[in-house]
C-alpha cells in the first residue's frame, strides 16, 4: 500500500507557455513554450516513474499486483489505460477531433474521450465544443473550403471549476488563456481539421488531418453543455469516473480503503496535509493513492479543491 507521487513529463507545444511552473510548480525546460506536462502516462513514447521508488507506471501495471495496486475494477489492457495531464494553452490550439471506438481502427488511430477541468481562465477564455445547430457535413465542408470553419463550432466562455466531457469524435478546440487538468483515455491521436494558418518554427504549416477528421465527427453532436455535477460527482463514463470536494481550514476528510480502484488526487486549489503524518499537499499536488491503502485521513490548511480520478 503506498501514496505515490509521479515525475510530470513536459510536453513542448507551439501554443504553450510557463503557466504550469509559475503557478503550479512544474519544472519545466527553459526557454521553451511548455504546453502540457503529462502527469499519469503509460505510452511507448512516454513514461512516468514513481519519484521516491524510481517505478515506472507501465511495470507496475504490467506487474504480478496489478489489483492489488490499482483495483479489483482495473481492466486487463496491455496499458494503464488513462492519461492525466495538466495543459497550458496560452494561444488557441487547432481545431480537431479524436477518432470513435468504432473507426479509429480503420483510420490507424486510438479513441480518445476525455474531460477538461477549468483550474484557470483569462477572463475572455472560451472553448470550442461541438457543432452548432443547423451545421452537418455539408455545411462543415463549404465553411472548409471558404476558410470559415471555425463559424461551425460551438463555442463556450470559461471560468474556473467548470469542466466539459468531450466523447471521442466530439469537434472542439482549447481558447487561449485556459489552462486545464484533462483527464483522458490512454491515446494520443489527434486529427486536426483547422489551424488558423499557423506556421512552426521552420516556417512550415502543422499537418492537418481533413480527410480522418471528417471521417471521426458525429454529425448529430450540437451545441453541447458543460458538466452538470451531482453533488460531489463530477462525471462517469466507461473509463474514468471523476468527483471534485473541498475541504475548508480544519475540515477533516477520511478517505476510507478502497479495493475496487486507485484514487489519483489533484489539489485545484488551495492546501491541504496528511493528518496523521503532517506532509502538506500545496496548489498542483498529485497523488495516487494505491487500491490496498488503508484509510486515509486529510486536513484542510487552506480553502482547497480536489479532483479525484478512479476507475468507473
Amino acid at each position: 500500500m503506498a501514496i505515490w507521487e509521479f515525475e510530470p513529463l513536459p510536453q513542448e507545444r507551439i501554443w504553450g507557455g510557463r503557466n504550469l511552473a509559475e503557478r503550479f510548480g512544474r519544472t519545466l525546460p527553459e526557454g521553451k513554450k511548455i504546453g502540457e506536462t503529462w502527469e499519469l502516462a503509460d505510452r511507448p513514447e512516454a513514461q512516468s516513474h514513481e519519484k521516491e521508488s524510481g517505478k515506472a507506471l507501465h511495470d507496475l501495471w504490467s506487474g504480478p499486483d496489478r489489483k492489488k495496486i490499482f483495483g479489483i475494477q482495473a481492466p486487463d489492457a496491455e496499458r494503464f489505460p488513462i492519461l492525466i495531464k495538466l495543459l497550458d494553452a496560452q494561444d488557441k490550439l487547432s481545431l480537431q477531433v479524436h477518432p470513435p471506438a468504432e473507426r479509429a481502427k480503420e483510420l490507424a488511430g486510438e479513441p480518445k474521450t476525455e474531460m477538461w477541468f477549468f483550474l484557470e481562465t483569462a477572463p475572455e477564455a472560451e472553448i470550442l465544443a461541438g457543432l452548432k445547430d443547423g451545421v452537418g457535413k455539408t455545411e462543415f465542408e463549404k465553411a472548409l473550403e471558404a476558410g470559415t470553419v471555425a463559424d461551425c463550432f460551438h463555442r463556450l466562455k470559461t471560468e474556473p471549476g467548470a469542466a466539459m466531457f468531450l466523447p471521442s469524435g466530439r469537434v472542439h478546440a482549447i481558447g487561449a488563456g485556459n489552462v486545464i487538468l484533462e483527464i483522458q483515455q490512454n491515446s494520443d491521436t489527434t486529427y486536426r481539421v483547422y489551424d488558423w494558418g499557423r506556421k512552426d518554427d521552420f516556417g512550415k504549416p502543422r499537418v492537418l488531418h481533413v480527410k480522418e477528421a471528417l471521417a471521426s465527427i458525429r454529425w448529430e453532436d450540437h451545441e453541447p453543455a458543460f458538466v452538470q455535477p451531482r453533488g460531489e460527482r463530477m462525471l462517469g463514463c466507461d473509463f474514468f469516473k471523476i468527483m471534485r470536494w473541498w475541504l475548508a481550514p480544519g475540515e477533516l476528510r477520511e478517505l476510507v480503503p478502497n479495493p475496487k480502484s486507485f484514487r489519483y488526487l489533484f489539489v485545484a486549489a488551495g492546501k491541504i496535509r496528511e493528518k496523521d503524518s503532517g506532509r502538506e499537499w500545496s496548489k498542483g499536488t498529485a497523488r495516487m493513492i494505491t487500491a490496498d491503502h488503508e484509510s486515509l485521513l486529510l486536513e484542510g490548511m487552506e480553502d482547497a479543491t480536489v479532483v479525484q480520478v478512479e476507475f468507473s
